[in-house]
């Protein structure tokens, strides 16, 4: 995962069940020492049995670290530690910051976002960051799921941005959407 230039920054985005963790996975399989940052919450069974699988499914050597809020504070400090940092999911940080701010998309949020930016500009190690895409859809009748698929639809935009590498997964197929020249 170690390229000659720098650590990479590649983004998976895609829908439910479009291969994102998987693909994540197997680009974790080509690096030494994995860190798995874990962002979802257990907050009823169908959750656990889902977080469940996903723990079994990882190689036993591979640290895992859940954090559902501080991304860019973990990075910074699981990092220097290994060759590439999973973090799986964007979509399950969106929605803990939600819970955790205002009513409103806010400073809380927006101040997340940028942390997590900053600590992607020069990582300490390669990062794979998976998301759903979830603006491709219908407009979301009510206005908390408008304010999620708003703030993710930034994140991942901003995300992009740092990124070195965006593949877009589906039906388990990874599309490349940009892809970082070797120097």
């Amino acid at each position: 995962m170690q390229s000659s230039r720098s650590n990479t920054v590649t983004l998976l985005l895609g829908g439910a069940r479009s291969g994102k963790s998987h693909y994540a996975q197997q680009l974790g399989e080509q690096a030494e020492r994995v860190v798995f940052v874990a962002t979802a919450r257990a907050g009823d069974d169908e959750m656990r049995r889902k977080i469940d699988l996903h723990r079994r499914s990882r190689p036993q050597h591979w640290q895992t670290v859940e954090e559902p809020l501080a991304l860019a504070e973990t990075i910074v400090h699981h990092g220097p530690a290994c060759d590439l940092l999973i973090i799986d999911c964007l979509t399950f940080f969106a929605a803990n910051l939600l819970h955790a701010g205002s009513d409103e998309l806010g400073a809380i949020e927006l101040g997340a976002i940028d942390a997590l930016c900053g600590a992607l500009q020069a990582p300490p190690c390669s990062v794979v960051l998976v998301s759903n895409e979830v603006g491709m859809g219908v407009v979301p009748e009510y206005a908390s799921g408008r304010r999620f698929r708003d703030l993710l639809g930034e994140m991942n935009q901003r995300v992009a941005r740092v990124a070195s590498d965006v593949l877009l997964l589906v039906a388990g197929l990874p599309l490349v959407l940009k892809r970082a020249v070797a120097s």
